[in-house]
């Protein structure tokens, strides 16, 4: 079976692989970049271990209606762990009975353990945040002025992870008021200490001097998308971060460059909380350089 094939979930009838098969499924998945990630690190790690020789991850185009029915064939078919992608992770929610406590507050799954009858839940993608921030930008989500662009559920994983990681104070800035509150109210319920406050966008005046931005949003996956924020109108900020990866810099990456800010794109991240969930499906720590090296060159491959 091919690790670069994009499998339905007709092909899980059938399926025959004797071996310790990992997946993500997502819908679209054709573009994703995790199995060359994760069968690189799978590789890596069988040289010193015989046993992952054996370990192969796919990948799985399923349509959010029919994640029920995946996810119970998976399981039957001895999948060990799952990965869940947009429009799946926070569908999974209501599925999974058994879901970490971290998870739950940031109310998605992306990261799936097959244990005795059940899956059980993780999200990686906060960890994964705090040590793409710390490899590219050197930065600490604790301690730090955070500007958070977005409220939806990447900024949540985000949010979460700011609250849990003690940052001094998160500005939330998002189109609808609403969603803004309710992520400043988990953030703070979580963390009651850090200052929280959500800011209209024509306010940025009023963000802190060497704030990091986060770009939790998909302004940018298009190139004629609008800027999320005018980076120009804001007191220097110290860094900038857009979770984005494809396309490897967006317009306010570009903009962050010009006005000599440092900025990264959200590939690292990819990075980190993949590693992160290897390291939960194999026990093992997993080799983040061999995944970095594999990421960066299945984005320079040809579609």
């Amino acid at each position: 079976m091919s690790e670069l094939k994009t499998y339905a979930l007709s092909d899980l009838d059938n399926w025959t692989f004797e071996g310790t098969a990992l997946a993500v499924l997502g819908h679209p998945i054709k573009h994703s970049v995790s199995p060359q990630m994760h069968n690189a690190a799978l590789a890596e790690m069988a040289k010193r271990d015989p046993r992952f020789a054996t370990w192969k991850y796919f990948r799985f185009d399923i349509a959010p209606e029919d994640l029920p029915v995946a996810l119970e064939k998976l399981h039957a078919r001895n999948f060990h762990g799952i990965n869940l992608t947009v429009p799946h992770k926070v569908l999974a929610c209501g599925l999974i009975k058994d879901i970490t406590i971290q998870a739950r507050q940031v109310g998605a799954v992306n990261t799936l353990l097959r244990k005795g009858t059940e899956w059980v839940g993780f999200n990686t993608d906060g960890y994964g945040l705090a040590n793409g921030l710390r490899e590219d930008l050197k930065r600490e989500l604790g301690g730090s002025d955070m500007v958070l662009l977005g409220a939806g559920g990447a900024a949540r994983g985000a949010a979460v992870e700011c609250a849990r990681l003690h940052s001094s104070s998160l500005w939330i800035i998002n189109r609808t008021a609403k969603t803004a509150h309710d992520l400043a109210a988990l953030a703070n319920n979580i963390d009651p200490n850090m200052r929280v406050t959500v800011c209209a966008i024509q306010d940025v005046e009023k963000l802190p001097h060497g704030a990091l931005v986060i770009n939790a949003t998909s302004a940018g996956l298009k190139h004629d998308d609008p800027l999320p924020i005018d980076l120009a109108a804001l007191a220097r900020p110290a860094g900038v971060y857009d979770m984005i990866y494809n396309p490897p810099e967006t317009r306010l990456l570009a903009q962050a460059r010009a006005l000599g800010l440092p900025a990264a794109n959200g590939l690292s991240m990819l990075v980190h909380q993949g590693a992160r969930a290897l390291e939960i499906w194999s026990e093992t720590a997993p080799p983040v350089d061999v995944m970095r090296t594999a990421v960066h060159s299945a984005m320079k491959a040809p579609a």
